[in-house]
């Protein structure tokens, strides 16, 4: 998993990826060694630093398969965002306990979700600060994974089962705000070097996200 080997684990060679990975000829599989060289470079030296060498030689592939999937470092960079972003989402969602009540629920998912993004420092950073460094295109898929978080707030929110009625349901525009004052926050601890204190933007989170829920029924 990008987030929690990265923080983790002590790095193998890429001699040793390349032959446990050696049956893995397959496009997906290819593509799926290259973001996780992208991300362990990115572990290491950061973005700016990280070269495409750098990204094939931890993926043991070829720089042809390098761009067989990615036209160069900056559209590798926003699939890894979009794939670490998955990850962490997904955590989110493994939290949700349907027979919690709501407020409970919000918080283990939050708890979840900032504890993903804890995992690794580095990429964390890269993947929150340097893909605004790419433009439109970054910006785009930022705005995209920001989609989909709303999407799935929106889901829990209106669908949780034994929710009393609602006089309308939680609006798009609302989540998405919540969604963007959370990374805010996220951001801001970044900035600030506190990255292993995310622990703490647990509370607030929760309590926007609940204040958005209350304020529409």
């Amino acid at each position: 998993m990008i987030w929690e080997i990265y923080g983790t684990v002590k790095y193998q060679s890429s001699r040793t990826r390349k032959k446990m990975n050696e049956h893995g000829n397959d496009a997906n599989t290819h593509r799926a060694r290259l973001l996780d060289g992208m991300a362990r470079s990115v572990a290491e030296k950061g973005y700016a630093e990280t070269t495409i060498a750098d990204i094939v030689r931890q993926a043991g592939v070829s720089r042809r398969t390098f761009y067989e999937h990615f036209g160069d470092k900056a559209e590798c960079l926003m699939a890894l965002y979009v794939a670490a972003t998955d990850e962490a989402t997904a955590a989110l969602r493994a939290a949700i306990n349907p027979s919690s009540n709501w407020q409970s629920q919000v918080e283990q998912a939050m708890a979840a979700y900032l504890a993903a993004l804890a995992r690794n420092p580095v990429l964390l950073r890269t993947l929150f600060i340097d893909i605004l460094g790419l433009g439109a295109s970054g910006l785009a898929v930022r705005s995209r994974v920001h989609q989909q978080l709303a999407a799935l707030m929106l889901e829990v929110v209106n669908q949780r089962p034994g929710a009393r009625l609602r006089k309308s349901p939680l609006q798009p525009t609302m989540a998405l705000a919540v969604v963007g004052g959370i990374h805010e926050l996220v951001l801001q601890a970044i900035e600030q070097g506190r990255v292993h204190e995310l622990h703490t933007l647990v509370a607030p989170a929760s309590a926007l996200l609940r204040a958005a829920i209350s304020s529409e029924f």
